[in-house]
C-alpha cells in the first residue's frame, strides 16, 4: 500500500510539474536525486484515520500547487506517504522515511504518544517534523526539541478559547461540568488543562469518566450524565469517540448542554447537524473571508468536491511553511531552515493574522470560538459553524492563550 501511495504521488507531482511547465515557468530537473523529499506520516486507519486521510489530501494540494508553480530552487517536490498508525508503526515508519527514502522532513501526525515518538527520531537523526494535529502540551514543553514544530495548536490554546468565552458570558463560575476523557496521553492532558482553568474561574467537576479508544457505545456514560445532572458536558475525547457520543448522547434528548476542549470539523460533520449544539472551538474553518482562506478553499473544493477543514488546513500550512523555508535560505540543510523559524519570522496560516514560532516551536496564531449554525441558515451540508470572534483578539498579543513556561517548561525555552 507505501508503494502505491508514493506512486499515487509521485503521478500528482509530475503532472503538476507539467502544469507548471505550459506556464512558463522554469523546467525541473527530472532526475530522482534532484528531487525536494517530504514525508507525510499519520494515522489513515484506525480511529484517527478520517482526520489524517483529510489532511493527506491538505498535504498534497500544497505540493501539487507548488511543483505547478515551478517547484522550490528549481527542483520537484515529492510527497511520500506513510500511514502510522499508533506510536510503535509511527517510530518504524519515521525511519523509514528519514533514512531509506531520505526525506529533508515529515509532516503530519495527530496521536501525542506519536508526535513524542517521532520527535524522537527526528532529533537523532537530525530531521524535521512539523506537527500538524497532536495537541498534548508535553510535546510542546518536557518532551519539546529543535527538530519539531507545531501547527496545531496545543491543549492549553483550545481549552483557553473556548473557556475565555465561557467564562465571559459568566457560564463558569458556580457550574458544574462533567468530563468525558480519552484514556491516552491525549485526553489526560487536555483534561488536566481544562479541570484546571475551569476550577481556577469557580467551575465544579461533577464526574468524569475514562474513555478506551475506539468506543462504540456511550450508553453507560450517558446515563451516568443522566444522574449527575450537570450543567455541562465536557468532552476531552478524541477522532470517532467524539462524533459515537455527540450522536448516542442526542438520542437521549438530555438538556445538558456539550462543549469541550478540541474537536476537528470532519467529525462533527459525519455526526451530522442535528446531532449537535452549542459552542465549541476551533484551529480554523473554511468559512474564514480571508484572501488566503479563500483560494485555498476555492482550489481543495475544485479537487476534492468538499470544502477543507482543520485537519487539511494543518498539513497544507505545513508543507507550506516548509517550503518557504527553504525558498528563503535557498537550502535544505534542516539546521539552516530550523534556523530561519526560530528568527520570528511570520507565516501566513490563512487567517486574518499572520502567525510565527514561539521558542518551543508551538505556531502562535488565532484560533475561534463557534456556535453550530442553525440548520435553517447552512449554505449546504459543510456549513456547520458561524464564527463568533477570534482569540486572541485583534489588539491581544498570541501569546495570550498559551501556557507560561512554568505551566509548560520547555529546554528550548531556557
Amino acid at each position: 500500500m507505501a508503494r502505491n501511495t508514493r506512486r499515487r504521488a509521485l503521478l500528482q507531482a509530475a503532472a503538476g510539474a507539467l502544469a507548471g511547465g505550459a506556464l512558463g515557468f522554469p523546467a525541473l530537473v527530472r532526475g530522482k536525486d534532484d528531487e525536494i523529499r517530504l514525508g507525510h506520516l499519520t494515522p489513515r486507519t484506525g480511529f484517527l484515520g478520517q482526520i489524517g486521510e483529510l489532511g493527506y489530501r491538505g498535504a498534497v494540494l500544497a505540493v501539487d500547487q507548488a511543483n505547478a508553480r515551478g517547484g522550490v530552487l528549481g527542483r520537484r517536490i515529492e510527497l511520500i506517504a506513510e500511514d502510522s498508525v499508533n506510536p510503535a508503526t509511527a517510530v518504524a515508519k519515521a525511519q523509514k522515511l528519514y533514512e531509506r527514502d531520505r526525506v529533508l522532513a515529515t509532516v503530519g501526525e495527530i496521536n501525542s504518544a506519536s508526535v513524542a515518538a517521532i520527535g524522537q527520531v527526528a532529533a537523532r537523526l537530525r530531521r524535521i517534523h512539523v506537527n500538524t494535529g497532536g495537541n498534548s502540551d508535553d510535546v510542546r514543553g518536557k518532551d519539546c526539541s529543535r527538530y519539531l514544530f507545531h501547527v496545531e495548536g496545543n491543549n492549553t490554546m483550545h481549552v483557553r478559547t473556548i473557556g475565555q468565552w465561557l467564562k465571559d458570558s459568566g457560564r463558569i463560575k458556580g457550574s458544574t461540568f462533567y468530563f468525558l476523557v480519552a484514556d491516552y496521553a491525549f485526553g489526560h492532558d487536555l483534561y488536566r488543562a481544562s479541570s484546571q482553568f475551569l476550577a481556577a474561574n469557580g467551575g465544579i467537576e461533577s464526574g468524569r469518566d475514562l474513555i478506551a479508544t475506539n468506543t462504540q457505545d456511550f450508553s453507560a456514560y450517558i446515563l451516568k450524565i443522566r444522574q449527575a445532572r450537570p450543567d455541562f458536558v465536557f468532552s476531552c475525547l478524541a477522532g470517532a469517540d467524539i462524533t459515537n457520543f455527540i450522536r448516542q448522547y442526542r438520542e437521549y434528548r438530555l438538556p445538558f448542554e456539550v462543549t469541550g476542549g478540541a474537536n476537528d470539523t470532519a467529525l462533527f460533520w459525519a455526526a451530522g447537524i442535528e446531532s449537535l449544539s452549542g459552542y465549541w472551538q476551533t484551529m480554523w474553518y473554511h468559512g474564514l473571508e480571508t484572501p488566503a482562506a479563500r483560494s485555498f478553499t476555492r482550489a481543495y473544493r475544485e479537487r476534492y468536491g468538499a470544502p477543507p477543514e482543520n485537519g487539511a488546513w494543518a498539513d497544507y500550512v505545513a508543507v507550506n511553511v516548509l517550503l518557504r523555508a527553504i525558498d528563503e535560505t535557498r537550502s535544505t540543510d534542516p539546521e539552516k531552515l530550523i534556523d530561519f523559524c526560530d528568527r520570528g519570522g511570520e507565516f501566513d496560516v490563512l487567517k486574518a493574522r499572520a502567525g510565527r514560532f514561539a521558542r518551543n516551536h508551538q505556531m502562535l496564531q488565532e484560533m475561534y470560538v463557534v456556535r453550530i449554525k442553525d440548520r435553517n441558515k447552512m449554505a449546504d451540508r459543510w456549513d456547520i459553524f458561524d464564527v463568533v470572534r477570534a482569540v486572541p483578539g485583534p489588539g491581544d498579543p498570541l501569546e495570550l492563550i498559551q501556557p507560561t513556561a512554568q505551566e509548560s517548561p520547555c529546554a528550548l525555552m531556557s
